[in-house]
């Protein structure tokens, strides 16, 4: 049994209040506390971590860590990497939350655009036909609002393309430099 010394003690609760805040913080993003956890550990690992290793510190099982680590690496936030002489996969963690943040809301933001984009592509030509042939006044002005209201979101969803192609440039910080003093 290893006796940890009072310094190292305090030191692994604080890292454990840390990783706690970012599982909580993830969960604004939608992610659960137990990936955020996953992160967590990663992020103040100064070595990579196998899948089994992770599962010991987070207290999950390999099955959830595993899926964890598939969604985590889906959003970028984390890397397999190969580690010389052992077969396991390796996982490190990106360190740079403002990548991550911008990794993650420029994934959002097209996904968003192409879920709502093909459902106005599907819903606009059934609008329109039933706008020009219906003989009902009351439809008609109903299927003219509805097509007004998706071609006012092509108007939104155009910024946000911008949006999201200039953090993916890095144009975002000629306007918000990542520090005050760029």
């Amino acid at each position: 049994m290893i006796l940890l010394s009072n310094e190292q003690e305090t030191m692994d609760q604080a890292r454990d209040m840390m990783i706690s805040a970012i599982a909580q913080s993830m969960v604004i993003y939608g992610v659960t506390p137990s990936i955020g956890r996953i992160y967590g550990v990663l992020y103040f690992s100064s070595e990579p971590l196998t899948l089994d290793e992770i599962k010991d510190q987070v207290a999950m099982s390999k099955a959830s860590v595993s899926n964890g680590m598939r969604e985590l690496q889906e959003t970028e936030m984390v890397t397999k990497v190969w580690k010389k002489g052992d077969r396991k996969d390796h996982y490190i963690a990106e360190k740079d939350f403002l990548r991550n943040f911008m990794t993650y809301f420029i994934k959002k933001i097209r996904q968003e655009r192409n879920l709502i984009m093909k459902a106005a592509e599907q819903v606009e030509p059934i609008l329109e036909d039933v706008a020009n042939h219906t003989t009902d006044q009351y439809v008609k002005e109903k299927a003219q609002e509805d097509l007004a209201l998706i071609k006012d979101s092509y108007r939104y969803f155009d910024w946000t393309m911008r949006l999201a192609n200039a953090m993916e440039s890095g144009e975002v910080f000629n306007y918000l430099p990542k520090t005050p003093e760029e």
